[in-house]
């Protein structure tokens, strides 16, 4: 998916209601040398509701391991679970293409209470 990609033809509100899509704060992040990509290998805690799910995400370049330790972020926590080389990736963590294609994480602007559902 590139920046460039035109935009989608329109849905249903109800469509998009279909997408759960929750903050969470990362608890753990490891390095991830079986991707086929660089990526590492995020513990995301959810909330009470949720719990910690497991997540790979292609985001090497723009975050070292230290510093997601804390960080909020949102994710996709109603997909299937995906199997990610040996490890079942839960959430789809979410980000935006920078100018070079590279993943910048989607978070909220302020600490929020883990488990908040966008809307």
């Amino acid at each position: 998916m590139s920046s460039s990609e035109e935009p989608t033809g329109p849905i249903a509100y109800d469509d998009f209601l279909k997408v759960d899509v929750r903050v969470g704060t990362v608890v753990e992040a490891l390095p991830f040398p079986q991707a086929r990509k660089p990526a590492y290998q995020l513990r995301i805690d959810f909330g009470p509701e949720i719990g910690i799910r497991k997540s790979s995400a292609q985001i090497t370049k723009h975050y070292a391991l230290e510093d997601l330790i804390g960080r909020q972020v949102a994710a996709v926590v109603n997909f299937p679970p995906r199997q990610i080389g040996p490890m079942m990736s839960e959430v789809l963590t979410l980000g935006f293409p920078d100018e070079a294609g590279e993943v910048v994480l989607v978070g909220p602007g302020h600490k929020v209470p883990d488990g908040g559902r966008l809307f």
